[in-house]
């Protein structure tokens, strides 16, 4: 969501502030790039380790000169700031850190040569590659297969308004995931006066169509007051499900952009008791005579949470099935393939599927847990070490990505 709303602002009609942004490794790599384009960001108040206030002005278009713009390893920067780059003027080199090289990018590097854009990527469908911005991007129709990534459809959204013709993006394969990543996109513009056109055409043969129309219009510019990052708190809340504790999460929100009900819908599956109060969402685990459910769920809406899910599911007293989260192969790492390896190597029972994880019940035992340079692979580690003594998490500051006090802020809440 932070980074929506600063490519929102960047390409916006006028200042706007970023309330309670989320202070990361992504959304730095963010700012950055934005002020190598020419961007003004300030940094108003950053007293809190989690949060800041940013205020952005945009003017970016005039600059002629090559810019190189790293992306890290954050798939929001690889994948938003590129249509964006068509906007200005001179050559935009995007680049990353080794692990980014492998995350798929050709489906919208073909997108972005049909909206009329100059890209060169010497035929690899991969960073690195460069834009050679034109100052403007004709637009149009374009046809994709976002069944990858819902953010190949979310690049295109946020910067379509300012093509030429606007752009209608016609999805054409199997489901996309994580659409609600999708929503918050198309609600995020809304704010910003941006309408989006949606509609959804009769599936053929395992094939989903859905197509998302914008006109050309401007941007207004408008504040933003960033919600908690639900993927960034539900480790927490996983430690307490595993280890039959309770966690109080301040400032959940009541109603949210983010996937926040199908979360707690595979939480209370699982058996952890979910209550609010007047300041956020108490959840606690199940008693050890309850113990932890097993459970068969389709997460392909919310598949950002499949590493923390799988961290409960290893501790269930029957099986869990997790499906519909192929395409978290191509995330930071091979997601479904680390953590069979990972979790096999502490003793777990856990094999892949098609689309998804089987884990059966198992006894752990302690052991290194090898993250891949991936925050979620660090994060599963920690749940896991929460009920089991000795695990060594390998690379714990690779959690910077979202969260760079992880650290500490699980010392001072795990007893």
């Amino acid at each position: 969501m932070t980074n929506r709303a600063l490519i929102l602002a960047a390409l916006s009609d006028g200042p706007s502030t970023i309330r309670h942004a989320l202070r990361s490794r992504d959304t730095e790599l963010m700012i950055d790039a934005l002020r190598s384009l020419g961007v003004e960001i300030s940094v108003l108040d950053a007293d809190s380790r989690v949060n800041m206030t940013l205020e952005v002005v945009p003017h970016f278009l005039g600059s002629t000169d090559a810019r190189s713009i790293d992306v890290g390893l954050a798939g929001t920067v690889m994948r938003f700031l590129p249509p964006v780059a068509g906007l200005t003027q001179g050559d935009v080199m995007f680049d990353g850190d080794r692990a980014a090289r492998r995350r798929p990018m050709a489906t919208l590097i073909e997108a972005m040569r049909d909206v009329g854009m100059e890209v060169d990527d010497a035929g690899t469908g991969t960073l690195p590659f460069l834009v050679h911005g034109r100052g403007a991007i004709p637009g149009g129709e374009v046809v994709v297969d976002a069944s990858r990534s819902s953010q190949f459809v979310t690049a295109l959204l946020l910067s379509a308004a300012r093509f030429d013709a606007g752009a209608t993006i016609h999805h054409v394969g199997p489901a996309v995931p994580s659409t609600p990543h999708i929503d918050m996109t198309v609600r995020m513009l809304g704010s910003h006066g941006v309408q989006v056109l949606q509609s959804a055409d009769a599936p053929v043969v395992g094939h989903s169509r859905f197509t998302w129309h914008v006109d050309p219009q401007e941007i207004r510019a408008h504040d933003w007051t960033i919600e908690p990052d639900v993927s960034n708190a539900l480790p927490f809340i996983a430690a307490a499900i595993v280890t039959g504790g309770r966690m109080h999460i301040r400032d959940w929100p009541q109603e949210s952009l983010q996937p926040a009900a199908e979360v707690l819908e595979v939480l209370g599956a699982f058996g952890a008791q979910v209550t609010r109060d007047s300041t956020g969402l108490i959840v606690e685990g199940p008693s050890e005579s309850e113990g932890i459910r097993g459970i068969d769920v389709d997460l392909s809406a919310i598949g950002e949470t499949a590493p923390t899910m799988a961290a409960i599911a290893v501790f269930a007293r029957s099986a869990s099935t997790l499906r519909g989260i192929g395409h978290i192969r191509g995330h930071e790492t091979d997601r479904l393939a680390a953590l069979e390896t990972e979790i096999t190597g502490l003793g777990g029972s856990i094999t892949q599927t098609s689309d998804g994880l089987r884990i059966e019940p198992s006894t752990l035992h302690a052991g290194t847990f090898h993250t891949y340079d991936d925050h979620r692979m660090a994060t599963t580690a920690a749940i896991i070490g929460a009920r089991v003594g000795g695990i060594d998490v390998e690379n714990i500051d690779t959690t910077a990505k979202t969260l760079p006090d992880f650290a500490n802020l699980w010392s001072a809440v795990i007893t």
